[in-house]
C-alpha cells in the first residue's frame, strides 16, 4: 500500500522534478530538492526532542518560507501539525496547547514573546526560528530519509475554529481527508502538471491557504510564491515579477485589489484563473475582477472542517455569478429545514455534508462532535438554497438572519446591493435590537477612497431595489474590522441605533 503521509508529495516531487521551484519568498527560492532536505533535517531535530508518531506540534509563523519546512517535517515524523493564528496573546496560546498537548512549538522570532509566556504555563518545548541560527541548526543535523507511514484515517492537522461561540475547537483533520481535497484542487485548477505558479498571500496556518495554496502547490508541482503580509499593490507587484498564473483569495482581497489606483501599471495577464472562498463573494466583485484584471473568477465554498472546500464552480463547466457551484468529487450536500426535513428547490435551507473531506471530529470533544454530526451530515449552520441544475447560492449563516416584525431578513441580500453603489467599497448588515420590531436592519460600510455618500442617500438607493421591511434603517459609516484572512467579522461590530 502507498504511504497516505501526504509529506510524500514533496519527497515524491524532489526525486521526479529535483530542480523546480516549490517555495519563493522575496529573493528566497526553495527548489523542491531544497524543501526536501531541510524539512527532512527538521525532522531529526524534532525526533531528537523526542516528537514521534501522534504527537502534537504547534506551528506559529506568517507566510515566510520556514512555514513549509516545519509543516512537512512535523509530518515526516508521523505527528500532527496544529497551526495557529501569529496574532493571539499568551492566554489563547496557552488554551491551545493545553487542550491539543502540545509537545513543541515552532515559533518565528516576531511572535516569540507571546509564545514563551504561553509555554511557562504548558511546559511546551519552543523552538524559534530565528534566522541565520535556524539555518545552522539544519546543518547540523541528518536528514530523516525516510516519510513515517501512516494511515489514511490517522490525523494529520488540528485546526482550532475561531470559537465565535464559547471556546476554540480543533478540527480533526486526516491525511485522508487533507490529501482528497488537494488532489480535487489540482483537478480542478492546475489540470495541466506541474509549472504553475500559485499566489500565497492567504495565511498558511489557515485552511483554504493550506490545501488550496500551499498542499495543492505541492502535490501539483507548482511554486507557491509567498506574502508574508497582503497589501493590494504588493500582491499585484508579486503577479508581475513571478509570473503568476493562479491567483488564491478572498472576497476582501479582490476589493483591495479593484481598488488600486491606476491598475494598468501591472500586467496581470499570466493569470489564468482566480479562486474565491472563506466568504461570499459580492457578484458586483466578480465582474469588476473580471472586468479590470481580465481572468476569471471561480467561487468555492468550505469550512475548516471541510478540509475545507466542499463546492465549487468548476472552469469546465458553466458558472454562475452567485453560486458556490457544486459538491466536488466525493461530497454530498443536502438542504435542510428546522425540523430535519429536506427542502425543495428554490427553498431555502441549512447546508449539510458529508463525503470525504469531512473532519474527523472536534479534538477531545465527542459531545460537540455528536451535536454537528447528527445522523451523519456535519451540519454548516449556513443557509443556502439550490436551483435546478444543482447550483448551490449562500443566503447567509443561520445565526446571521435577522427577524424584523416577523419576516426573514438576509443580510447577504441587502449587501449585495449595497456592494452595487458606486461609492461603496464594504458593507456589512446585521440586526440590532429594536422595541418596536423585534430587530433593526443596520448597516456598516466603509467608502471607496475619494468618493461620498449620505446615510440617506444609502438608505434611499437600497430601499428602491428591495422590499420596504428589507432595508437599512440605520447606515453609519466605519471601518470594517477583519480576521486574519480578511473576512470581515460580524461579531466585532456595533452599531449604534
Amino acid at each position: 500500500m502507498p504511504n497516505s503521509n501526504i509529506a510524500v508529495w514533496v519527497a515524491d516531487r524532489a526525486t521526479a522534478d529535483p530542480h523546480l521551484p516549490a517555495i519563493k519568498q522575496g529573493e528566497t527560492i526553495l527548489s523542491y530538492t531544497a524543501l526536501d532536505g531541510a524539512s527532512s533535517r527538521f525532522a531529526t531535530v524534532l525526533a531528537e526532542r523526542g516528537v514521534g508518531a501522534g504527537h502534537r506540534v504547534a506551528l506559529i509563523m506568517p507566510n515566510v518560507a520556514y512555514f513549509p519546512v516545519a509543516y512537512y517535517a512535523i509530518l515526516r515524523v508521523g505527528a500532527i501539525v496544529v497551526p495557529m493564528n501569529p496574532l493571539l496573546k499568551a492566554g489563547e496560546i496557552a488554551f491551545a496547547w493545553q487542550d491539543s498537548g502540545a509537545k513543541v512549538a515552532v515559533v518565528f522570532p516576531l511572535f516569540a514573546d507571546e509564545a514563551t509566556k504561553a509555554a511557562a504555563t504548558t511546559g511546551t518545548e519552543v523552538i524559534v526560528t530565528v534566522p541565520g541560527e535556524f539555518e545552522s541548526l539544519l546543518a547540523a543535523a541528518a536528514p530523516t530519509p525516510q516519510v513515517a507511514l501512516v494511515e489514511p484515517e490517522d490525523t494529520a492537522v488540528i485546526l482550532y475554529t475561531s470559537g465565535t461561540t464559547g471556546q476554540p475547537k480543533g478540527a480533526e483533520l486526516s491525511h485522508a481527508n487533507l490529501r482528497t481535497n488537494v488532489l480535487s484542487t489540482v483537478e480542478t485548477l492546475m489540470p495541466n502538471g506541474p509549472g504553475d505558479v500559485l499566489f500565497g498571500g492567504l495565511p498558511l496556518f489557515h485552511s483554504f491557504g493550506q490545501t488550496c495554496g500551499l498542499n495543492a502547490a505541492m502535490a501539483g508541482g507548482a511554486c507557491l510564491t509567498l506574502l508574508p503580509k497582503f497589501d493590494s499593490e504588493q500582491a499585484l507587484q508579486l503577479i508581475v515579477e513571478d509570473r503568476v498564473t493562479i491567483f488564491l483569495g478572498v472576497p476582501t482581497m479582490y476589493m483591495g485589489l479593484l481598488a488600486v489606483r491606476d491598475v494598468s501599471r501591472f500586467d496581470t495577464s499570466t493569470v489564468k484563473v482566480g479562486a474565491s472562498g472563506g466568504a461570499s463573494l459580492p457578484v458586483e466583485v466578480l465582474h469588476g475582477v473580471e472586468r479590470t484584471f481580465g481572468f476569471g473568477l471561480l467561487e468555492g465554498y468550505g469550512l475548516s472542517e471541510t478540509s475545507p472546500v466542499a463546492s465549487f464552480n468548476h472552469p469546465d463547466r458553466p458558472t454562475k455569478p452567485g453560486s458556490v457551484g457544486t459538491p466536488i468529487r466525493g461530497v454530498e450536500f443536502a438542504l435542510l429545514d428546522v425540523d430535519g426535513q429536506e427542502v425543495g428547490e428554490g427553498e431555502i435551507g441549512e447546508i449539510v455534508i458529508r463525503g470525504e473531506n469531512v473532519m474527523k471530529g472536534y479534538w477531545k470533544r465527542p459531545e460537540e462532535t455528536a451535536e454537528a454530526m447528527r445522523g451523519g451530515w456535519f451540519h454548516t449552520g449556513d443557509l443556502a438554497t439550490r436551483d435546478a441544475d444543482g447550483y448551490y447560492f449562500i443566503v447567509d449563516r443561520v445565526k446571521d438572519m435577522i427577524i424584523r416584525n416577523g419576516f426573514n431578513v438576509y443580510p447577504r441580500e441587502v449587501e449585495e446591493v449595497l456592494y452595487t453603489h458606486p461609492a461603496v467599497a464594504e458593507a456589512a448588515v446585521l440586526g440590532i435590537p429594536d422595541a418596536v420590531h423585534g430587530e433593526e436592519v443596520a448597516a456598516l460600510v466603509t467608502l471607496k477612497e475619494g468618493a461620498s455618500a449620505s446615510e440617506e442617500e444609502l438608505r434611499n438607493y437600497v430601499a428602491e431595489q428591495i422590499a420596504a421591511y428589507k432595508y437599512p434603517r440605520v447606515v453609519r459609516f466605519g471601518t470594517l474590522p477583519k480576521g486574519p484572512t480578511g473576512k470581515i467579522l460580524k461579531r466585532e461590530i456595533t452599531i449604534e441605533p
